[in-house]
């Protein structure tokens, strides 16, 4: 990816120090680490709130009961058996 404008931005010694690791033993740039750091934190933060939003309902019968209703009208087959 072109890097048409960029930042700074500072880190521990530390961290430097882990980001250079990860960047050398997997063979790519310091920015392409964040990258994909980045994006990982992402997913986690969702699937954490997705797991804690399933929680909530399934804490509520009633609710957990209109959600089992409501997805079982709207599954799609993939023709699988």
């Amino acid at each position: 990816m072109l890097m048409t404008d960029s930042t700074t931005i500072r880190v521990d010694r530390d961290t430097h120090r882990r980001l250079l690791d990860l960047s050398q033993s997997a063979d790519l740039s310091l920015m392409e680490v964040l990258r994909r750091a980045t994006a990982a934190l992402e997913q986690q933060l969702f699937v954490a709130e997705a797991k804690s939003q399933m929680q909530r309902l399934r804490a509520d019968p009633q609710a957990w009961a209109d959600y089992l209703r409501d997805s079982s009208l709207t599954e799609v087959s993939d023709g699988v058996d």
